[in-house]
C-alpha cells in the first residue's frame, strides 16, 4: 500500500506563508512568493507538454530559476534527471539517452552543450509570459521517484540513482533529528544543485520551513563575510572549500552559526585542529548519492577524540560491516537509501540484499560504534569534492587508437585534495598534449589526467587485474627523480 503526504511546497506555503524561503543575490522570496513563482514555471512546463512520470533533464546553474524549476517538476510529478554541467556534451547526451528523457530544461548559458543533442526536446529557461496553472498535485506519494542523479560506475559507465520522495523525506528527517531545527535557521548553499548535497538543501528548506541562501558559485570571501554577518546558521562544504575559507578567514563567525557540515571524504587532521582552535562547529559526514545525502555524521564534540571517524548512523538508519568482520565492506540500511539504479538489474542484484545496500566502501566500527572509512570504493578519486572513477578515465584512454593499455590512480594535490594521473602503454609515439586533447573532448575537466606517463607495461596480477598500488609506488619513484 503506497503512502502519501501533503505536497511539500504547497503545505509549507499554507503553514508559514510569510517566512523567508530563498535568498539569491539582492532578491528574496517568502514561501508564499516561492509557491507563486513555482506555479508560473509549472504553467510553462505544462505548455511544453511535460506531464507526470516524464523523465526531464535539468541542466542548470545555481540560480533562483533553478530552484523554481526543481519545485515545478515535483508539482507536476515529472522526474528530474539532474545533469552536471561540468560534463561534456557526449557525457550528458549518454545520460539523457540512458534515462530515456524526453525533455531537457537548460540554462541558456549552456546552449553550446545541448546543440548536439538528438531525439530530446530542449527547453531553454528563458523569460516567458505569465501563465495561469492548476495548483499542482495535492499529495506526494513516497514510493514515487522524484529525481535521478548519475554516479560513476566501476565499469566506467555511470548509473542513474533513483531517489524517491520517501528517500528525500527521510533524509531530511534524519538530518533534523541529528542537527535539530532552529526557528532562525538559514542554510547557505554554495554547492551545486545538481549534486545531492545541493538538491537536499532545497528539499530541507521546504520540509523544515527555513530559508536557503543560494550562491551561484563558491566564493570563500563572500561566504566568510556572510557567516560573520550572521546571514547563515548552517553550511555544507567539502574539505577543499573549508580549507579555502580558513585560509582567508580573519576574526570569528557570528555566534548564530552552528553547523559546518563537512562531507566529500575524510578531513585532514590539521584542518580539524584549525577549526577546533577557531571554535568552528564541524560535523563530519559520510554519505553518497545512493543515500540521498548524509547517512552517518560525527558531531563536533568528537571531531578530535574520534579523529578520522565519520560518526554514527542517523536515527532512522542502520550500519554494519559485511559478514560480521572487524574490517570489510560497509553496509547501510534505511528509508533514505535508494530503491535501486535505473534500468540496472545486474547492479541492483549486486548492491542490495535483504534491504541492505553494499556501499563498496571499506571500513570498520570501533567499540563504541563509530564508523571509520578506510577506502572510498578503493579506487575512487575525490577531486575538489567530485567523485572520479579511474575506470571511466581508463575506458576513454583505451578508445584512443594508439593506446593499448591504461591505468589511472589518484594522487595528493594541495588545491583539489586529489587529481587523477594516468599510465599508458602505446603502440606508436604519442605526446602528452595529444592525450590531454583527446581526453578533454570526452571527459569533464576535473576527470582529465593531470599527468600522463608512458610505460612499457602495466602491473597486473595472474588474473590480469590491474595492481594500482604498484602504480602508486611507481608514481612516487618518478616524482622523486
Amino acid at each position: 500500500m503506497s503512502q502519501s503526504m501533503p505536497n511539500w511546497l504547497k503545505q509549507r506555503a499554507f503553514l508559514t506563508p510569510d517566512r523567508p524561503a530563498l535568498y539569491f543575490g539582492e532578491n528574496s522570496w517568502t514561501f508564499s512568493q516561492l509557491y507563486e513563482a513555482v506555479q508560473l514555471e509549472v504553467a510553462f512546463l505544462e505548455k511544453q507538454h511535460i506531464k507526470h512520470g516524464d523523465y526531464v533533464g535539468v541542466l542548470v546553474r545555481n540560480t533562483e530559476r533553478a530552484v523554481f524549476f526543481i519545485h515545478a517538476l515535483q508539482q507536476i510529478g515529472a522526474i528530474a534527471v539532474l545533469l552536471n554541467h561540468r560534463l561534456t556534451s557526449m557525457e550528458l547526451l549518454w545520460q539523457l539517452e540512458d534515462a530515456q528523457a524526453k525533455y531537457v530544461v537548460y540554462d541558456p548559458m549552456f546552449q553550446p552543450l545541448i546543440e548536439s543533442f538528438k531525439g530530446v526536446h530542449t527547453i531553454p529557461m528563458t523569460d516567458h509570459e505569465h501563465m495561469m496553472s492548476r495548483s499542482g498535485r495535492e499529495t506526494f506519494v513516497l514510493e514515487e521517484v522524484c529525481s535521478v542523479m548519475y554516479t560513476s560506475g566501476t565499469t566506467g559507465r555511470p548509473k542513474g540513482v533513483l531517489q524517491t520522495y520517501g528517500n528525500h523525506w527521510w533524509s531530511a528527517t534524519g538530518s533534523a533529528l541529528n542537527l535539530g531545527i532552529h526557528e532562525q535557521d538559514c542554510w547557505l548553499c554554495a554547492v551545486p544543485l545538481f549534486h545531492i548535497s545541493g538538491y537536499s538543501i532545497v528539499i530541507r528548506s521546504v520540509v523544515y520551513g527555513i530559508a536557503v541562501r543560494l550562491y551561484e558559485q563558491f566564493d570563500e570571501q563572500m561566504i566568510n563575510q556572510a557567516l560573520q554577518r550572521g546571514e547563515g546558521t548552517i553550511i555544507s562544504v567539502v574539505s577543499a572549500m573549508l580549507k579555502r575559507m580558513l585560509d582567508q578567514l580573519t576574526g570569528a563567525y557570528h555566534p548564530s552559526f552552528r553547523c559546518m557540515l563537512l562531507g566529500g571524504g575524510p578531513a585532514p587532521k590539521p584542518l580539524l585542529e584549525t577549526c577546533a582552535a577557531n571554535e568552528i562547529p564541524v560535523y563530519q559526514t559520510y554519505g553518497m548519492t545512493e543515500t540521498a545525502s548524509q547517512i552517518v555524521t560525527l558531531p563536533p564534540e568528537y571531531s578530535l577524540t574520534k579523529l578520522g571517524s565519520a560518526g554514527k548512523p542517523l536515527f532512522p538508519c542502520q550500519l554494519k560491516i559485511a559478514d560480521g568482520k572487524q574490517e570489510g565492506e560497509i553496509l547501510v540500511k534505511g528509508p533514505n537509501v535508494t530503491s535501486g539504479y535505473l534500468r540496472r538489474e545486474e547492479a541492483n542484484r549486486e548492491s542490495f540484499s535483504d534491504g541492505w545496500f553494499y556501499t563498496g566502501d571499506i571500513g570498520y566500527l570501533d567499540e563504541e560504534g563509530f564508523l571509520y572509512v578506510l577506502d572510498r570504493r578503493s579506487d575512487l578519486i575525490i577531486s575538489g569534492g567530485e567523485n572520479v572513477y579511474p575506470a571511466e578515465i581508463e575506458s576513454v584512454l583505451l578508445a584512443h587508437p594508439a593506446i593499448v593499455d591504461a591505468g589511472v590512480i589518484g594522487v595528493a594535490d594541495d588545491q583539489w585534495g586529489q587529481v587523477p594521473v594516468a599510465f599508458i602503454v602505446v603502440k606508436e609515439p604519442l605526446s602528452e598534449v595529444d592525450v590531454q586533447a583527446f581526453c578533454s573532448e570526452r571527459l569533464a575537466k576535473y576527470k582529465c589526467p593531470s599527468t600522463i606517463f608512458v610505460v612499457e607495461q602495466l602491473p597486473r596480477n595472474a588474473a590480469k587485474k590491474l595492481m594500482r598500488r604498484e602504480l602508486k609506488t611507481e608514481y612516487e619513484k618518478r616524482k622523486n627523480q
